[in-house]
């Protein structure tokens, strides 16, 4: 199975760039993973957030087939610890997708066309974090996982 973590827009501090090339790395191991960058919308500033949300919501739809299997990294998702995570990607991996789309959203969020399409929602923590920053913390959450699943000593109980 495949995994994508799909976002809007580039990152732009070095510092996020080089801990998710870091994590990207090592995932490399494990299984194969990919981000996919959706290019900002263009003259957002002069948009409401609704429209910005629609439009983002439009371009991460076309990125999505209909037998992938995907999850919001939303706020109001359910909320795991680094093991039972690990348990919920290992599950998505014998399950048979094809692929696992992990989507991170916009600063306003999802549209609500992606919300129908989402198959579930995952919270990182109950905290915000920078959509930015977001991906750095999912990608070493990921790679925790894997070494979870694997025995590996990376994790501390």
């Amino acid at each position: 199975m495949k995994i994508e973590l799909l976002v809007i827009g580039k990152t732009d501090a070095e510092y996020l760039k080089s801990g998710i090339a870091e994590y990207e790395k090592r995932l490399t191991r494990y299984c194969p993973y990919e981000m996919c960058i959706i290019p900002d919308i263009k003259n957002s500033k002069s948009m409401s957030e609704a429209v910005q949300k629609e439009r983002e919501g439009e371009l991460i739809l076309s990125h999505i087939q209909t037998s992938d299997f995907v999850v919001l990294l939303d706020e109001r998702g359910k909320s795991f610890s680094s093991t039972n995570f690990a348990r919920y990607i290992e599950q998505k991996m014998v399950a048979g997708n094809k692929r696992l789309i992990l989507v991170v959203g916009g600063p306003y969020g999802f549209s609500d066309a992606v919300y129908s399409r989402a198959n579930d929602k995952i919270s990182l923590s109950a905290m915000t974090f920078s959509h930015q920053m977001v991906r750095l913390i999912f990608v070493e959450q990921l790679y925790r996982a894997m070494t979870i699943l694997k025995g590996e000593p990376y994790h501390h109980e």
